[in-house]
Parts: structure tokens; sequence; C-alpha cells
């Protein structure tokens, strides 16, 4: 269609009146709208990202975003490639602390795209760039490996047992670490976050805090309620909100204590060190036990698992805490004041 020369020379007269040649706009048409203002840098930004993750994010992806900062501090967040993502997860891969658990630099890699996603995800959520624009969210993850993790037979538990009672410089500590961590199948956070009034003797329960913020009364054997007042009250837990777990001189338990057991664990047992086993097997054995002789919905509230992830069936099979506590007498062989008759 052929334009129309009144209106032509309309339009002309008018953008004469505004002062604009058709030279600017076409320059108008050929620039992009200027974001940088907009947009800042990662240095900038990441300390809003450290601000609104919570202490397990920053556990996890910290190491990962100092990385970050110091390659592309200097880089708008819409300057950052999926290539440079990439490029930094095959580094952290490469150069990865190898542990006894270690995947050859596969959970590193992961961390690196999961920490960059943190990342991009806030910006999306504070408007600072376009949903589809997330560099990190075009690079793949890798697939996840299943867990060389299992539960630990009879004679394996026995074994680390009296490994740990008879080796080392706080033989009780660590026979009452093994034992409450096979009684609740409870994480190590779990364990290390119990407090003096996290214990109720009376009831034989101790109260977890655990990962997502769940909080949960958990049974234990009377025996085992009545050795952790007893190593409370010998290691100077006097107020509420002592630490329960405490070293001979008092002070708080820490995570090193767990990493120095398995450690010499492993130099006892060489099959320990070999097949990488950690706290969390005791975990495992325990739920498996539980699994096998009082069902899933049994399992799963023993285990404190929450989430609704999985077949709908999961809503109906909740268990109570007398249950827990039914399975946890009959896996001791010791009586609890909940359980069912």
């Amino acid at each position: 269609m052929s334009a129309d020369p009144e209106r032509i020379a309309t339009a002309r007269l008018l953008l004469d009146q505004l002062g604009v040649t058709l030279d600017d706009l076409n320059h108008a048409n050929t620039t992009p709208p200027d974001q940088a203002a907009s947009v800042p840098t990662l240095a900038e930004y990441l300390p809003h990202v450290i601000a609104a993750a919570g202490p397990g994010a920053n556990r996890t992806y910290g190491n990962y975003w100092r990385k970050m900062l110091a390659a592309w501090g200097d880089r708008q967040l819409d300057q950052i490639t999926a290539s440079d993502i990439e490029a930094l997860q095959h580094a952290a891969a490469a150069t990865a602390r190898s542990r006894r658990n270690s995947r050859h630099g596969r959970h590193a890699g992961e961390h690196v795209i999961a920490a960059a996603r943190a990342i991009y995800t806030r910006a999306i959520a504070d408007n600072l760039i376009a949903p589809g624009a997330s560099p990190a969210h075009r690079v793949n993850k890798p697939r996840r490996l299943p867990s060389t993790r299992r539960a630990l037979t009879a004679h394996e538990l026995d074994e680390i047992n009296i490994a740990a009672r008879t080796s080392g410089n706080d033989v009780i500590l660590d026979a009452l670490l093994l034992r409450l961590h096979t009684e609740t199948a409870c994480r190590r956070g779990g364990a290390l976050a119990l407090r003096l009034c996290d214990l109720d003797t009376e009831h034989c329960l101790i109260q977890l805090r655990e990962k997502g913020s769940t909080v949960r009364w958990q049974p234990v054997s009377p025996a085992l309620a009545k050795s952790l007042a007893e190593h409370a009250a010998g290691r100077d837990a006097v107020l509420s909100t002592d630490p329960l777990l405490r070293y001979r001189d008092g002070r708080a338990l820490s995570s090193r204590r767990y990493d120095h057991l398995w450690k010499r664990l492993g130099q006892q047992l060489p099959w320990v060190a070999a097949q990488g086993i950690s706290t969390h097997w005791l975990r495992h054995t325990t739920l498996t036990w539980v699994e096998r002789h009082y069902g899933y919905g049994i399992a799963r509230a023993y285990a404190g698992h929450t989430n609704s992830v999985g077949p709908a069936t999961t809503t109906y099979i909740k268990a109570d805490l007398q249950a827990v506590a039914t399975a946890l007498a009959a896996m001791t062989g010791h009586p609890h004041p909940l359980a069912h008759s």
C-alpha cells in the first residue's frame, strides 16, 4: 500500500514543530533502551541475596557466591552469561576437595548452578531482570546420582560401637552420640541443636529442630534419656537454653567431633573408611528397620518427614507419637511410657 502524500506532509510538519528529525527517529529505533542504571553489578546485589537467604543456603552456597564475586563482581547481572556459569561449574568440579563421600566434584558443580540460580531467582523476584533472562536457568544441572548409603547390618553396627567405646579421648561422649543417632535417626544438625530444655526425662522425649525449620518431639529410651540428663549435668549445662551435648570441659559440641569420630573409626575399621560411612548411615539403618517391621507411615513419622511430595496416600497414613514410641520400644527392647500396650 502506497503512503498518502498528505499524511506524510502532515507528519513532517508535526515533527518540525516538535524539533525532531528523521535521523533522531532512526537512532531511537536502532538503539536499545539503556537499562544500565536499573541492573546492579553482582557485587552490589549479592549482599541482598545473602541477607534474604536462610542460614542453610548461606552455609551451602556461601563459598560459591564468593567465587562468583571474585570472578564477576564488577559485571552487571545481565552481562553474566550461561557460558560463564558453566565454566565455573567445571572449574569447581575439577578443584573440589576429595572427601570420603565425594563424587569426583559432581556435587560441587551442582552447587555452583544452584547458587547461581538462587541469585537470579531473587533478581527476577525483585524485577531486576525478566523471568526468561536468567543465564543460570539455561545451564542444566547434573543428574543426581543414587545415594551409596544403606542400612548397616547388626554386625557392622556392633563393630562400630565397640571401636568407639575402646578408642578416642572421650569414649563416653562418642558412645552417647552413636546411641542417640541410632535410636532417634536424627541428623547431625538436630543433635547439635539440642538444649537442656529439649530433654523431657519424664516422658522420655527429646525435641529436635532440623532442616526446613521442622520441630518435633522424638521418643528415646528411658536409659538414653537418663544418660543424656547425666551427661548434661556432669558437663555444666545449667540454664534451660544451654546446649545439651558438650565436651568434657563444658564447651558446646560442634560438628568437628563427628568428623574426628568417623576418621578414627575409619582407622580402626578400614571398611568404614572405604565405604565412606558417616552418621547419616545410622539414620538409614534405623529407618530401614522401622519400615520393615512397622510400615512406611510410621517410618515416615520416625524420620520427621513432613513434605507432601509423593503419592496422595501419604496424606492418610500419618503416624502419631505413640506409634513411633512403640516402634522404638520394639527396636531397643526397652519399654517406653508412651508406647501402645
